[in-house]
């Protein structure tokens, strides 16, 4: 069973050997302004761009980025119902990304943050999941959203199935008979990826596209989208949107880990599904 990111994150930290009322800023109507609706909202909420009427901060404004209104908002945009993140670590992290001699700000444009969504699309008769991430590619003077991996559980099955087949390769020797060896590797079509070099790795985007292509996945529909943020110096959060009655609602932090930089690369591959 595969894992929750929680999880995993406690496991990588382990080998590396009180909410604020948003009432008293508006009263009645403050669920209102609260919810974030869009992810650009968010940015600008996290970095104190913006206030909980929706209007934009610029610089030379006293609140523009001002530390105290910072704090005030990234409490604001966690997911409180979700006890698995500590008062102590929120006030942790709202401590460090404000710290006035050194303080964090979230880049839209400054990579190191990207989309999961799962899709649903019918393949040999039944609709299945697949899971499409997706990030931002600059592009003239402009930016796209581009998909950068892919991840199908059907494909998973196709490579690297056999346990016993690692010591399978091809002799030293084989070119002085003309490789004509290459029929014991093409006969064994199961372990055909053996015998390649060790960089080798599928890359379940072609493999996504040719079955597109032949028609073979067919999409139905988006299931849901979560963004993942690795852009914050020896942190990690997730952000999920959350549709629910009150004023914490929208996209909010649903997930938030301490983690060291060179601890990050194994927490990707975790969420690529490549571990």
């Amino acid at each position: 069973m595969r894992l929750s990111i929680a999880v995993v994150i406690f496991q990588l930290i382990c080998a590396f050997a009180s909410a604020q009322d948003i009432g008293t800023y508006l009263g009645d109507e403050s669920f209102l302004y609260a919810e974030t609706k869009q992810i650009n909202q968010f940015f600008r909420r996290f970095n104190s761009e913006e206030d909980l009427e929706g209007k934009r901060i610029y610089e030379g404004n006293p609140n523009y980025r001002s530390k105290e209104y910072r704090s005030s908002y990234i409490k604001m945009l966690f997911d409180r119902q979700n006890k698995d993140i500590s008062e102590d670590l929120k006030s942790e992290f709202i401590k460090e990304v404000t710290n006035p001699s050194s303080p964090s700000f979230l880049d839209y444009y400054g990579g190191r943050w990207f989309a999961e969504v799962d899709t649903k699309f019918t393949y040999e008769g039944q609709s299945r999941t697949v899971v499409l991430f997706l990030e931002l590619e600059k592009e003239n003077l402009g930016i796209k959203w581009v998909i950068n991996n892919v991840y199908f559980y059907p494909f998973t099955k196709i490579f690297y199935t056999d346990s016993t087949a690692k010591a399978k390769f091809l002799h030293p020797m084989s070119h002085e008979l003309d490789f004509m060896n290459l029929i014991k590797v093409f006969k064994e079509k199961e372990t055909v990826e053996y015998y390649f070099d060790e960089d080798f790795k599928p890359d379940f985007r072609t493999l996504f596209l040719y079955e597109v292509k032949n028609e073979d996945l067919v999409f139905e529909t988006v299931e849901k989208v979560s963004f993942h943020f690795f852009q914050l110096e020896n942190w990690y959060f997730q952000l999920k949107e959350f549709n629910r009655s009150g004023y914490n609602t929208g996209w909010l932090i649903s997930n938030l880990s301490r983690i060291p930089e060179d601890q990050k690369d194994q927490l990707l591959k975790y969420i690529y599904y490549e571990d």
